[in-house]
């Protein structure tokens, strides 16, 4: 352990910041397709009774006009989080009629292409350039990609603790310039680690035929409907999942916020060959916002992002350059098909505990060698990680991920401890003892479970996800959300629909000015 991290460790373990420490906050964003009561895609419209897809703050839709993203607000303490998040699901669950919430990342059987739907926001101009960019995302990526869903983890340290911690270290920098920085090397410390928590919580080792297109592989056939790989834990996070040829160069390391903001601003004003020969528009619609590498920072696919809340109109890139980082969010955890939620309280608890750790561990800038090697150990990890003697690449040398893994975890204790001491609590250092299980067991994580389960039962992925996504149906139904609750959600998607109504009725420019002026902003 490092005399900067023990010196960490030892100041935010006094009684001042250990009161301070209760005020992390914990967000997540859900995202699960509505499918028919036979695992088929639905293809109805987002359901009236949820609200208004564009200007609801907690039920909305993501790619797919079937893909809900349930959001909760940020909590200081991971079990609000997780209660909301539990409200938000029966509330939905008590309005599909007759589809149901699927339960793992992946996809079951798909239709044809071009019968998934893409999302629709409404004839606002706002609400077309949302459809638009979905539609750019279609020509880019396919709608298939459209159809992968995971969990967003927002996670926050509160001021006090930065400032605690930037004048126990006599940081010269000012107070947002010190956050900044320290919230990037959180990142670093994620880039480096977070192939951890693909063995701890990957959960899609196997995938629908349909989901390929006769498109080439190297998976291995589990049955006539079923591709898969012995030792993956999450084919999503491959690069069977949402990649970019496009992207394939904006790798920001993360070694200083400016770099970050700058990739961004650079890709989304870079033209792309490829997307050129699609071009913008075909006579009178537009196919995509514009032809450059990203049509916006958010199409950027990233395993954590820097974050700061937007200004009405803002870019989330001019947010993070006039203000600084506000909190992280990770994007690579995998929806557990055996919890209701997709997540649970032991997870939340030990992702706090990570990100604390990758907050207050040592973090030197990522070398030349040091970056392509984190990646190359996070696909190692999402293809293979459950296999025997596994080995990833630290600092140059090749290491059992297994003795890597139980180093970090050991080293995570003490984060726990703490995170225990402030919220009067045993329950982060039991979540690490369960992850510590399950790397001396690969058949204790959600991965090895899913292929154990399909064996057991004799099924496809897709019969698999379906029975699993009928029982969490049947559990969130019973008991139903109470009456007060229930009244609550409703009144927040009426409120929604009548300022959709209110946004729809404003006059406005025709769409194709509405664009001209976005674009000049974008510049």
């Amino acid at each position: 352990m490092s005399d900067t991290f023990s010196r960490r460790l030892a100041l935010l373990s006094q009684p001042q910041a250990l009161a301070q420490l209760k005020h992390c906050l914990h967000g997540i964003e859900r995202e699960s397709l509505r499918v028919e009561r036979n695992g088929r895609l639905a293809l109805t419209a987002h359901p009236k009774a949820l609200g208004s897809a564009l200007t609801h703050s907690s039920i909305t839709t993501d790619y797919s006009e079937a893909l809900l993203e349930f959001i909760t607000e940020a909590h200081p303490d991971s079990a609000q989080t997780l209660a909301e998040l539990e409200d938000i699901h029966r509330f939905t669950v008590a309005n599909l009629d007759q589809e149901v919430l699927w339960s793992p990342s992946m996809p079951g059987h798909l239709p044809k292409e071009e019968l998934i739907p893409i999302a629709q926001y409404g004839s606002s101009n706002i609400g077309q350039l949302k459809y638009v960019y979905r539609k750019g995302l279609a020509v880019r990526y396919g709608k298939t990609m459209q159809c992968i869903a995971g969990i967003h983890y927002n996670f926050s340290l509160p001021d006090s603790i930065w400032t605690l911690l930037r004048e126990a270290e006599n940081d010269p920098r000012s107070a947002t310039d010190y956050q900044s920085a320290r919230y990037i090397g959180l990142i670093r410390n994620f880039r480096r680690y977070s192939w951890l928590l693909m063995y701890l919580f990957g959960a899609s080792p196997a995938l629908d035929i349909s989901f390929l297109r006769g498109r080439e592989h190297q998976l291995e056939r589990f049955d006539e409907d079923t591709l898969y790989l012995p030792y993956a834990t999450s084919l999503r996070m491959s690069d069977l999942g949402y990649q970019s040829n496009a992207q394939a160069g904006l790798t920001p390391c993360y070694n200083d916020l400016s770099s970050y903001t700058d990739s961004l601003r650079c890709a989304v004003n870079t033209p792309y060959p490829a997307y050129q020969e699609i071009g913008s528009k075909q006579g009178d619609e537009w196919l995509q916002i514009n032809t450059n590498i990203l049509q916006i920072e958010n199409e950027y696919y990233s395993t954590m992002r820097p974050k700061r809340i937007t200004l009405d109109g803002e870019k989330p890139v001019d947010a993070l350059i006039a203000r600084g980082v506000q909190y992280v969010e990770a994007r690579c955890i995998d929806i557990n098909p055996f919890l209701p939620l997709g997540i649970d309280l032991p997870q939340a608890r030990f992702l706090d505990t990570f990100l604390l750790f990758c907050a207050l561990h040592d973090s030197p800038l990522l070398s030349a060698t040091e970056c392509p090697a984190a990646t190359e150990n996070f696909l190692a990890v999402v293809k293979q990680g459950r296999k025997p003697n596994l080995e990833l690449n630290r600092c140059g040398s090749y290491v059992s991920m297994q003795e890597w893994g139980h180093e970090l975890l050991e080293h995570m204790q003490a984060c726990a401890q703490l995170l225990d001491s402030s919220y009067a609590t045993q329950e982060h250092s039991e979540a690490l003892g369960k992850q510590i299980d399950k790397l001396n067991n690969p058949d204790l994580t959600p991965s090895a479970q899913v292929l154990a389960s399909m064996r057991e039962q004799q099924c496809s992925f897709s019969q698999f996800a379906l029975k699993q996504s009928l029982q969490h149906a049947q559990t969130l139904s019973t008991p139903p959300l109470n009456a007060e609750k229930m009244q609550h959600y409703q009144a927040l998607a009426e409120q929604s629909h009548q300022a959709q109504d209110a946004m729809e009725q404003q006059p406005q420019c025709s769409f194709d000015e509405f664009m001209a002026d976005f674009l000049a902003k974008a510049i």
